[in-house]
């Protein structure tokens, strides 16, 4: 692995705020012979995990930056149980995001790419309160049946109410979101973006 040192940079937040960059970013092959640049902004990446517990952080990498996910183990705990361990099995490695619509939802989770692939484990549906707005990590299922929910998920990129108690949250974007409205649209689009990695943040080291 080879370390690129970046010099310091000041970038002005949309809150107004400048924040001082220094950071350095690591630059690896993925199996897909593209150099991969994980971890910008490490500075604005920490203070989002800031006092968080990390064993409900997920790290999803693309190859263009981090995302991360804060999962919410109080509003589904089975299917949060089964994501983790997905996530520890590199599961969602390499898989493409099979449906992005702009301003609505990025969908992946399918290692067929189709979006009607799966891991082969069905869980219940656990619907909550929660307010379906951007940043929102829900699971994606069959239409018709609530119960049917597999390792596909989506990230919703605007508001989606009228999503609410018809599919189960789990987590929601901590961090990233402008790297999600980057991703080419369609389904699939021409060139699909895909999770290089994904980990749980309690874990690296091991």
């Amino acid at each position: 692995m080879k370390i690129k040192k970046i010099k310091s940079k000041i970038v002005n937040l949309k809150h107004g705020k400048n924040c001082t960059i220094i950071q350095p970013v690591n630059i690896y092959k993925s199996k897909f012979g593209k150099n991969v640049f994980v971890g910008p902004f490490v500075e604005i990446q920490k203070n989002a995990i800031i006092g968080k517990n990390l064993h409900n952080i997920l790290y999803m990498d693309l190859s263009y930056g981090r995302v991360i996910i804060e999962m919410m183990p109080n509003l589904a705990p089975n299917h949060i149980k089964r994501i983790r361990q997905l996530v520890r099995e590199k599961f969602y490695d390499g898989h493409k995001f099979h449906n992005v619509i702009s301003g609505f939802v990025a969908e992946t989770g399918d290692p067929k790419g189709t979006g009607v692939g799966g891991s082969g484990t069905k869980l219940r549906a656990e619907i909550s309160g929660t307010r379906f707005t951007r940043g929102l990590v829900g699971m994606k299922r069959d239409r018709n049946n609530p119960d049917s929910a597999d390792s596909q998920f989506f990230i919703l990129l605007g508001d989606a109410r009228h999503l609410e108690g018809k599919y189960t949250a789990w987590g929601r974007v901590i961090h990233g979101m402008l790297l999600m409205d980057r991703m080419r649209t369609g389904s699939p689009s021409v060139n699909p973006d895909y999770i290089v990695q994904m980990r749980v943040a309690s874990d690296r080291g091991r």
